[in-house]
């Protein structure tokens, strides 16, 4: 969905991470349908393992027909499926095994609920987190792309670590109650997509051709008109960038971890030097200035519906 991977360049990818300092690995087993865990499972051997904190989810079947139908897809050999929002409790149960496997290991650091369920009580999802870390099996529970309110329904019956959900330069609509509401309960939120699927890398031009398959060629970030006023943005803002003697991926991602209540930003990375330039956003150093220039000119900034 985003253009493919190589696994033996994606295995060099996080331990190039992992020497730069980077110990949180984030993954799921919808991701490949178990190949992106079998790769981390396979990074990761011969690290301590109390040195890295692996985080994977559930709830997103491709393998049977329960629970509320989310998209089509294909698998690896290009078969047609059908991906399921599914988070009952014996799947639940099901999915922790078969990820401990591929994961190759006896716990998992971080579990998350992949994307809210309509199909199953919230507090039936979370009953069942809450079995698996009384067994050990997890550290800790957490969400992805929960409201504030559904957290609230969650946290009847467990704790939460934390809630995954998107944020970036272009996509601050989580700003309203989300992040408010983590900053006085003190949850983190673990935003993805902070470079914006590469849009904010000022490497995406009008008419860019994206692969077959890739996603992006339907979000509205990535319409010509969308690309083009981003790119503005990014001219404004490269001068900060090149001052620093970073990227604008780097940039993207300093800004993001610097945001009040965004715990970390999860970078994707299809090879080793990829990798290295990420991890290396977290020594960019921005001073209050300079987020107020960069804040004050994504104000100006208007993505178009499509």
């Amino acid at each position: 969905m985003w253009g493919g991977s190589d696994k033996k360049e994606a295995v060099e990818a996080i331990r190039a991470a992992y020497n730069e300092g980077v110990t949180t690995i984030d993954t799921a087993p919808i991701y490949g349908q178990g190949a992106s865990e079998e790769i981390v499972g396979e990074a990761i051997k011969g690290l301590q393992r109390d040195k890295v904190q692996i985080l994977t989810k559930f709830g997103l079947r491709w393998d049977s027909p329960e629970g509320e139908f989310y998209f089509k897809s294909q698998d690896n050999t290009g078969k047609a499926i059908d991906i399921h929002k599914y988070a009952g409790r014996q799947s639940i149960m099901k999915e922790c095994e078969d990820s401990l496997k591929r994961l190759g290991t006896d716990y998992i650091d971080l579990y998350q609920i992949h994307w809210p369920d309509n199909t199953t009580p919230i507090e039936e999802s979370m009953e069942a987190m809450l079995r698996l870390k009384e067994q050990g099996k997890i550290k800790e529970a957490g969400v992805c792309n929960y409201s504030a309110d559904e957290m609230r329904t969650a946290e009847n019956v467990l704790k939460l670590a934390s809630n995954q959900v998107p944020y970036s330069m272009v996509r601050r609509d989580i700003e309203q109650e989300l992040i408010p509401y983590c900053i006085a309960s003190k949850r983190s939120i673990l935003a993805y997509s902070p470079m914006e699927r590469g849009l904010l890398t000022g490497k995406i031009t009008p008419g860019y051709q994206f692969a077959p398959g890739d996603h992006r060629a339907g979000v509205k970030y990535f319409t010509p008109e969308n690309i083009k006023r981003t790119n503005a943005f990014l001219d404004l803002i490269k001068p900060i960038a090149e001052d620093k003697g970073a990227s604008l991926g780097q940039l993207a991602l300093r800004w993001t971890i610097d945001k009040p209540g965004i715990t970390a930003a999860l970078a994707g990375a299809r090879n080793a030097q990829q990798s290295v330039q990420n991890a290396r956003a977290a020594a960019i150093s921005l001073n209050a200035d300079e987020m107020e220039f960069i804040n004050s000119e994504l104000e100006k900034l208007v993505i178009v519906e499509i």
